[in-house]
């Protein structure tokens, strides 16, 4: 056992300790990453519940806007009136239904830091593999 130290030599110590000493510190930053990522998830979903809570008052309001457009059209000339309900109402589902559509596709393409932490991994598995 000595002796495969000594052919190593005292400088293939000094490297080995240091690239431990690598090793670890990017652990710890990886570490550190990964609450700080958490901790923005949990602000993400905090912020998606507040988006949740301002779409139902915007659905509110919808709602008294639909109640004018009601009184809107009760003024629209009686044979027109259907007519004028029906384009109403499709264009304001059919844009509620692209807006909504949006919004999911939108709300999961994001994720926090997802280069970030796949660097820092790539750096932890380079630094191991150099130790090895």
């Amino acid at each position: 056992m000595a002796d495969s130290h000594q052919s190593q030599g005292p400088g293939k110590s000094v490297l080995g300790v240091g690239q431990r000493l690598v090793t670890i510190l990017v652990g710890m930053v990886e570490t550190r990453v990964r609450l700080a990522v958490v901790e923005l998830e949990e602000e993400k979903a905090h912020i998606v519940q507040l988006l949740l809570m301002l779409g139902l008052t915007m659905l509110f309001a919808a709602f008294g806007l639909m109640s004018l457009m009601v009184l809107v059209i009760w003024a629209v000339d009686p044979q027109y009136r259907l007519n004028a309900m029906i384009a109403t109402t499709v264009v304001l589902l059919s844009l509620a239904l692209i807006g909504g559509i949006w919004t999911l596709r939108k709300s999961r393409q994001s994720t926090l830091l997802r280069h970030t932490r796949r660097e820092l991994e790539n750096d932890r598995a380079l630094l191991e593999e150099d130790k090895r």
